[in-house]
């Protein structure tokens, strides 16, 4: 398979930024063999395709990335990937924001909105998706506000052990392929 990223940034095979990667061959292998893992595993477990994608689809939207959000969602059906556009544009924001404990790491506390899926939302995703994206948002905004109770609400919606532990890698995942994209695409602009 094309490696996703060089996909996602337009890089050519023999061109400059072709070179440059070639440089972290052992990087662009485990980004590649992550990708992999986590959207076309050999057994997806409890963790449809549609809904990698669409979670996938949701932080890319969040971080602002058309063309990582453009292949994620064309993964989608229509119904789901309007669904999951309409709760990016009622998500977005700013951040991060957080509290950490108390303590001299205190004074770098910033508050902001706790989102949650809209009704209409919670309709055309269904409980599992509402409760991802809501664990999404947590993750990508609230970061140091994850808790007991964000875990808990997964649970509840039916949502394995092993299935947030999938979910929460494919917000990290998506956070880091998001910032290599973005970044190869300033280097892109110079050469």
């Amino acid at each position: 398979m094309t490696d996703v990223i060089d996909s996602l940034v337009g890089i050519a095979p023999g061109s400059k930024l072709d070179a440059i990667r070639a440089q972290r061959i052992e990087a662009r292998k485990h980004a590649q063999a992550s990708f992999t893992s986590l959207f076309e595993p050999k057994e997806l477990g409890g963790v449809t395709s549609d809904e990698r994608h669409a979670i996938a689809s949701f932080v890319a939207g969040l971080h602002g990335e058309p063309k990582t959000d453009a292949f994620y969602a064309a993964k989608l059906p229509a119904n789901l990937r309007s669904g999951v556009a309409a709760e990016v544009a009622a998500a977005k924001t700013k951040g991060p924001y957080g509290h950490f404990p108390k303590g001299p790491l205190s004074v770098e506390d910033t508050p902001g909105p706790t989102w949650k899926v809209s009704d209409a939302g919670r309709a055309a995703l269904g409980p599992r998706l509402a409760a991802a994206f809501e664990h999404t948002h947590m993750l990508v905004f609230h970061p140091r506000d994850a808790s007991a109770a964000s875990l808990q609400s997964l649970l509840d919606a039916g949502w394995s052990t092993d299935d947030i532990v999938t979910v929460s890698q494919l917000v990290s995942f998506l956070s880091y392929q998001i910032r290599v994209v973005a970044g190869l695409g300033v280097l892109a602009s110079t050469l």
